[in-house]
């Protein structure tokens, strides 16, 4: 399967051709899925070339197998026709990188760009999380029985795999006086390249088969939202919206596939010569001469990429550059990885630590517990023995329940008394209980935020000083000030040299001793001021007064209430106090005060866990923060090496391009044969199925262009410049 990878890159960038016009796309597609992330020049040309400026879009859908998005990228191009100094563009993307040259940009807080063009034309691409306004999903059948992709490896029997084409682009056209959603009309082209060892009697819905002897071409177009545009009945005349592949699988296994999505077939209709059913049809008879006129055009293609393979020895000379400064990136990368080693081990070695406390934690208080449950039971058998029946004693009832027992073996409730006037004693104690636990808790609350203070005051600082150093390198350097250089790097005023130069200034005295030093002393200043402290004061208060830290604070106080009750009834004193009761209780009084001593031990040993946990969190966030440091360390010396690989591999790759090239003027011949069947068979088809209402059909054909040339571009909508955008989704292999 992975030796028809390349059929596959030819039998798509024909459908490219047939679908959007005179149209060439070279785009990085190999098995690695590092490389498909990589998104190269991308070329259109089309009939905006005498604009001033015009925008081309590829959309690049990376998907799973079952057409869920993962990622999307986007290559722009715009075209500089009057050789401009800057351009205005619009564009939502994150990460651009500019792919075609050295120009640079600024961004402003609109979503627009004004790109340094210098007369060139821009070719740039980033990354986008935004809803398709075409939603691909695959489907999978074995047997008639619905499957996930994953369960298909290696299995055989009929399989069915359907691509389903959901249409979420629309505008609300007025038409015969009533509102109509009209979907941008998007023709949808899907390419499958299929293994004859492992696929036999395949057939398509909506498409063409090209069998080469060993593997087999599925090509299934659909036309999601024209059956709702044209309000045709599909009992009358069935605009699929969906390609569904049947065949006999033996040891399944499937590559990757490519789909391409683009409302340009659309946009060449000449609406106006819809005059009569003959100008219809003439007009259709237009579209099936310019759909021979691009497939014809596959041969221009091959040429172009003939050219392209002789100007490859100028791309190598700049691979060995290009290398060169690989290692040195790789060297440096290295440094800097073995320096994050060392403080990851640091902070590894004292999570462990304190990983290892908390590990003992379960084993403590497991044991306290142990060690309690058995002292309850032995109580229990000492109560049984004396024939007293009580139930089970456990850690929440024995005290109720020896209670209990004491005040039917004592009538003059002594032992009542005494436990009321400890509760009594404890519980006018309350308030300062809870104003201890209150103050240790707010202790803690008032280090947190004052940390999370400290760093945004720092941040503050940090930048009141970058500004400053700013603008006395540039005051010193080329006699301006900030604002006023900002607008000559703008006007195109400042050379790039000069920009590199004062920006490495300025980061050199932010590395200064002498700076670090100021912004240190600033924000101990800052700390120190009132506006600060009263904000610190309100943070720790509004913190006290949440539920979750009152909640948390009436717990605590509750168990040591409870402690101090279970103190004071093991104390000589109460004991004492109690030493008149009948002979009887006594022994039960004993126990039970045996118990409660034992219980203050347990309530305190669980405090102490608590806190060894709490330590042991702090040093888990303070060992992930150093693993994200060491990770992203790893990545870029991983990155550097990938990049010396990848040129290396691209260098390798030359010839396999080559015969590629051959195959593609193969896969579009072949092409051309399916197309003239559709021009033929479903454009009449559609006209019969109107049954002579023309001019309903011209209408709704009208406005199907209209919202078909309104849809320019994915990106960002920016009405000052014309343009074309596609969308290629490429689905992961199964195998």
């Amino acid at each position: 399967m992975k030796k028809s990878i390349t059929k596959a890159i030819a039998v798509s960038l024909c459908a490219a051709i047939a679908v959007s016009g005179v149209v060439y796309t070279s785009y990085a597609m190999t098995s690695d899925a590092d490389q498909t992330e990589k998104v190269q020049k991308t070329s259109v040309t089309t009939k905006d070339e005498n604009n001033a400026e015009s925008k081309d879009e590829m959309v690049y859908v990376l998907s799973g197998a079952d057409g869920g998005v993962k990622k999307i990228i986007v290559s722009d191009w715009i075209k500089n026709a009057l050789k401009s100094k800057t351009i205005n563009d619009k564009t939502e993307l994150t990460d651009i990188e500019n792919v075609g040259g050295s120009e640079s940009y600024t961004q402003k807080s609109d979503s627009s760009i004004v790109w340094d063009a210098q007369g060139n034309d821009i070719y740039y691409q980033g990354n986008i999380k935004k809803d398709l306004p075409v939603n691909m999903s695959v489907t999978y059948k074995l047997d008639g029985k619905k499957v996930p992709p994953s369960e298909l490896i290696g299995k055989s029997g009929k399989v069915t795999i359907r691509y389903d084409y959901t249409n979420q682009q629309y505008e609300y056209i007025e038409i015969d006086g009533k509102k109509e959603k009209i979907y941008v009309p998007f023709a949808v082209l899907t390419g499958v390249v299929l293994d004859n060892d492992v696929f036999r009697n395949v057939e398509v819905t909506g498409g063409k088969l090209i069998n080469d002897g060993s593997r087999t071409a599925v090509i299934g177009i659909a036309l999601p939202g024209l059956q709702e545009n044209l309000a045709v009945a599909d009992d009358k005349f069935d605009i699929p919206d969906y390609v569904e592949i049947t065949a006999d699988a033996k040891n399944f296994e499937l590559g990757m596939t490519l789909t391409i999505a683009t409302n340009q077939l659309f946009n060449e209709l000449d609406t106006e010569s819809f005059k009569s059913i003959d100008g219809l049809t003439g007009s259709m008879g237009e579209l099936s001469e310019s759909m021979d006129k691009l497939l014809n055009g596959s041969s221009g293609l091959y040429d172009g990429l003939s050219d392209l393979l002789e100007s490859f020895g100028e791309l190598s000379g700049g691979i060995d550059k290009l290398s060169s400064g690989t290692g040195e990136l790789k060297s440096g990368a290295g440094d800097l990885n073995t320096g994050a080693r060392k403080l990851q081990t640091g902070a590894s070695q004292l999570k462990d630590g304190l990983d290892t406390l908390v590990s003992n934690n379960d084993s403590l208080n497991g044991g306290a517990k142990q060690v309690f449950d058995t002292l309850l039971s032995s109580a229990s058998e000492q109560l049984a023995s004396a024939g007293l029946k009580v139930p089970a004693l456990t850690i929440d009832n024995y005290s109720e329940t020896l209670n209990g027992v004491i005040a039917s073996l004592d009538k003059s409730a002594v032992y009542e008394k005494a436990l009321a006037t400890v509760k009594a004693a404890v519980e006018e104690k309350r308030p300062y209980i809870e104003e201890q636990v209150s103050a240790v808790i707010k202790e803690q609350v008032t280090e947190k935020v004052t940390a999370a203070v400290r760093e945004q005051v720092t941040e503050k600082v940090t930048q009141a000083v970058r500004d400053t150093v700013e603008e006395q390198v540039i005051k010193s350097a080329v006699n301006m000030d900030k604002n006023s250089y900002d607008k000559a790097i703008a006007d195109g005023s400042i050379d790039g040299a000069t920009q590199t130069a004062i920006k490495a200034a300025i980061e050199q005295q932010m590395e200064s001793e002498q700076i670090s030093q100021t912004i240190h002393t600033q924000t101990d200043a800052q700390m120190s001021s009132q506006p600060v402290t009263d904000t610190i004061a309100e943070k720790t208060n509004e913190q006290m007064n949440s539920d979750s830290i009152k909640k948390t604070a009436a717990q605590n106080v509750e168990e040591q209430v409870q402690k101090a009750i279970s103190e004071n009834m093991s104390s000589a004193e109460v004991q004492a106090q109690l030493a008149s009761a009948s002979e009887g209780a006594k022994s039960v009084i004993s126990l039970k005060a045996s118990l409660d001593s034992y219980n203050a031990f347990y309530l305190g040993l669980k405090s102490y866990t608590d806190g060894v946990s709490q330590a042991a969190a702090g040093a888990k966030e303070l060992k992930a923060g150093t693993d994200e440091l060491k990770a992203g360390t790893d990545k870029l010396c991983a990155g550097a090496n990938e990049l010396n690989a990848g040129i290396l591999t691209l260098k390798q790759n030359i010839p396999a391009f080559t015969n590629g090239i051959t195959q593609l003027s193969d896969g579009a011949k072949q092409l051309s044969d399916g197309l003239s069947k559709l021009n033929k068979q479903g454009i009449q088809k559609m006209i019969d199925a109107v049954d002579g209402d023309l001019n309903g059909l011209v209408t709704r054909l009208r406005a199907t262009k209209e919202v078909s040339k309104n849809y320019k571009t994915f990106s960002c909508e920016n009405k000052d410049i014309s343009g074309q955008v596609k969308f290629i989704y490429r689905t992961e292999p199964i195998e």
